[in-house]
Parts: C-alpha cells; structure tokens; sequence
C-alpha cells in the first residue's frame, strides 16, 4: 500500500468517527422527538421525583449522614487538630459528640427539603426540561442545586443551629474558627460551625442526588415506570 494511500486512510478515520457519532446523535433526537410532550415530561418528572424521594429517604433518616462514609460531615479543618490533641488526653468524647451531633443534624434538615424541591419541580419550564433531558449525567442535579440552594440554606440552618446550640463547643469553635477566618487560615464558610454542617448537607444531599440520576440515565431499563423507561431509554 502506498503512502498516498495510508495518508488517506488514516485522514478518514476522524471523519468516520464524527460521521458515526452524528448518526448516533441524531437517532436519538429522532426517538426523543417521536415522545409526545405529556410522555417526555411526565417521564421526566417521575425520574426527577423518584431522585428526590430516594435522595431525601436515605439521608433524612437516623444515621443517614453519620452511618455513610461517603456523606458523612467530618469535623471542620479548625477543630482537626484539636481533636488529635483531645484524644491524647482521653477526650474523645466531646469531638466525637460534637460529630454525631453535626450529623444528626443535617439529617434532621434533609428530611424538611422535600417541599422545597417539589415546588422548583412544579415551577420547572420546558425550557429547564429540555436542558434537562438532553444534558449530562446530573442536569437535573444541577437545575435543583441552582433553583434551592438559597431555600433550602434558609431552612437547614435554623435546624441545625438548634443542635448546635445545646453544645458549649460550637461557640468556641465559632470564636476560634472566626479569627482563623480574619487571618484567611480557613475558609470564611468554614468560620461558622451551622455554616459549615448546612453547607455540607447540602453538599450530601445533591450528591446522592446525582447518583440516582445517574443509575436512571444508565439503566432506564431497571426502572419501575414505565413512563422513565420510555423517556430515558429514548436519549
């Protein structure tokens, strides 16, 4: 085979593969198109609601956070090396309830977010549904994460400094954290210990979130509806 020829070939090759990615790409338009409105977004919403439920399920229980690894709230940079230093001395008690605590918590305030997500669900345009089903692997993770964060901060953060409140801890670790603050030594959201455990459980909350849309995403198949089934296995 000449050089002309492996040249040619070997040019052709790119191309194939966006020709073959094109085809692809507009196969599924195509099946996404064929769904009649009412079925594209009552299979949308049925996924979304599915996500939320489970998500709220799994964390708004007793130890949902504390008993997750992968959720579960650590204590904040500030109180680290404190904590080593209490365990030296045999006071590994007040961290360790100053944890459980943070996680209790944050599941206590999960389990108050389900109304907040109905509502953005309900006020969702086609647009947003549109974006939704033809984005990433979390769009619909991210369309609530952009919509509620501000509600749902609103919400958490008086349940959590509820909990707080009943430990002296969280006010020494407030006055400390906020001079660590001044000094840029830790992050400002950090400076504040219901700053910190809010913002971490909502960090949990939209992250198994996502994993739920994407297990949907991935296997539409597997799903009870048949309405998700229909919808998704057309992307």
């Amino acid at each position: 085979m000449s050089k002309r020829m492996i040249r040619r070939r070997c040019t052709a090759l790119p191309l194939l593969g966006a020709l073959l990615w094109a085809g692809t790409a507009l196969a599924a338009s195509a099946a996404l198109a064929a769904l009649s409105p009412q079925d594209a977004a009552g299979g949308l919403h049925a996924a979304l609601s599915k996500g939320i439920d489970t998500a709220v399920a799994q964390l708004g229980r007793p130890g949902g956070f504390l008993d997750d690894p992968k959720v579960a709230i650590p204590l904040p940079p500030a109180l680290e090396k404190a904590d080593r230093a209490m365990r030296m001395v045999g006071m590994s008690g007040e961290a360790d309830n100053l944890k459980a605590t943070m996680n209790h918590a944050a599941e206590d305030a999960v389990a108050q977010a389900k109304p907040v997500f109905k509502q953005a669900l309900h006020n969702m345009t086609l647009a947003d549904a549109k974006a939704i089903l033809t984005g990433g692997d979390t769009a619909g993770t991210e369309y609530f994460r952009r919509t509620t964060s501000a509600q749902l901060t609103q919400r958490f953060r008086p349940i959590v400094a509820g909990a707080t409140a009943r430990l002296r801890l969280a006010d020494e670790y407030n006055r400390v954290a906020g001079k660590a603050a001044d000094f840029g030594l830790i992050d400002s959201r950090d400076a504040n210990l219901d700053d910190y455990v809010t913002a971490k459980a909502l960090d949990g909350l939209f992250s198994r979130m996502a994993d739920e849309e994407r297990a949907i995403r991935k296997n539409p198949l597997g799903e009870a509806s048949s309405l998700i089934r229909k919808v998704f296995s057309a992307l």
